[in-house]
């Protein structure tokens, strides 16, 4: 799937070193929100609340026109507008932080919606949410779907909550049952069907109650973890970031910007195995330099768009290249990559939706460690929690 890495294209956006961003000390007053939404009585205290208000999503959306972040879409730029995007130098608000308040905004959507979904509990643990509208669908399945009279410890705005069925003892029973479910709802209600599982869990390490197939995973409201590594240079005393366009055939943000190298975690690997594979298949990184990758954190977020609530937790890395490595594409997702000053990315970011959505917080968190974006900023705290708005656990 895909284009061949054979006319994979390669070259160096060039720019004045800089240091550091240099951004105006006025930050909008919509770009740092401070009222949470309220949240349903199951929600509250199991869920880490973004501060994002949608009176702060509205304006955000205001200055960004009518564009979302939506997860599905098709790109209308080239490398050229990305290249005089990046070599802006505005004057005006999307020279400050208020720029990149606005990606994170738009991957924190909807919050105000949250008393729309209800627990999924499996063994007495949240391990997802699960719409209304979506749950009408599941009560058709009365042997793997149970709606349970809620409790004190799982309540919600319709007296019950979702479970699994009692017969279903093992991983293995629910993975399997689930994913009939899965295939009789099909393609009209579960777009993008990958044949991909994702482990269910409540928290990162803790046991698998089961897999879903990664499609259906925001439709049950499940936690999903993913690696992103960003790539970068250092030559003559400046850094560059690898930007990847992703191919124009890819189901989900064709033709965006990307990270050299990005992966979801599936189902029976590691975070260091999964990003070695992912280094080799998207960017034809070795093993003997993926290797030296290095783990520097994780960010997080929570986007509701209909039915789909995302919970999604990224392990970030960093990864040093040498001066002469060039990227190549073996898996047809990328059409090309670029090399690109930091200082042009960060301007790329904050005046444009170019990069897929979720790529925008790993970068800005790239900024904030390698002093790009300091405490003189104003806005900087609240940029830097914004980060991790999603449960991070």
């Amino acid at each position: 799937m895909g284009i061949s890495s054979g006319i994979t294209t390669i070259c160096c956006c060039s720019g004045t070193s800089i240091s550091k961003l240099h951004f105006h000390h006025h930050l909008p007053r919509a770009s740092i929100p401070s009222i949470s939404p309220s949240p349903s009585p199951a929600l509250q205290g199991r869920i880490k609340f973004s501060s994002f208000s949608s009176r702060s999503v509205a304006a955000a959306r205001h200055r960004l026109g009518s564009a979302t972040a939506s997860s599905v879409g098709s790109s209308c730029f080239t490398w050229d507008d990305v290249f005089r995007a990046g070599e802006s130098n505005e004057t005006d608000s999307a020279s400050d932080l208020g720029g990149f308040f606005d990606r994170v905004i738009l991957c924190n959507r909807n919050l105000e919606k949250l008393n729309e979904f209800m627990p999924f509990v499996i063994a007495n643990q949240i391990v997802g949410y699960v719409h209304f509208g979506f749950a009408d669908h599941l009560r058709k399945f009365r042997d793997v779907f149970v709606f349970q009279k809620d409790t004190k410890a799982f309540s919600s705005n319709f007296g019950c909550h979702v479970t699994l069925h009692s017969s279903l003892t093992t991983a293995e029973d629910r993975t399997r049952a689930v994913g009939d479910v899965v295939k009789c709802l099909g393609e009209e209600l579960i777009p993008g069907i990958r044949n991909e599982l994702f482990p269910v869990v409540s928290s990162f390490g803790s046991p698998i109650f089961f897999s879903v197939e990664r499609a259906a995973a925001p439709y049950f409201g499940t936690k999903a973890y993913g690696v992103h590594m960003n790539g970068y240079v250092e030559k003559d005393g400046q850094k560059y970031l690898w930007v990847g366009k992703r191919s124009e055939v890819k189901p989900t943000y064709p033709g965006m910007l990307d990270h050299l190298v990005a992966g979801g975690l599936p189902h029976g690997i590691s975070c260091e195995k999964n990003l070695v594979k992912e280094c080799e298949e998207e960017a034809g990184i070795p093993s003997s330099i993926s290797g030296r990758a290095v783990p520097v954190g994780a960010i997080s977020y929570m986007d509701i768009d209909g039915h789909r609530f995302k919970r999604d937790v990224m392990f970030c890395y960093d990864l040093k290249l040498p001066e002469g490595f060039i990227p190549r594409n073996e898996d047809g997702e990328v059409e090309s990559f670029k090399l690109v000053p930091v200082t042009h990315v960060a301007n790329i970011i904050r005046s444009t939706e170019f990069y897929k959505a979720n790529c925008n917080l790993v970068i800005i968190d790239f900024l904030f460690r390698h002093g790009y974006i300091t405490p003189e900023n104003i806005g900087y705290l609240k940029l830097l929690q914004s980060l991790r708005s999603g449960d991070c656990s």
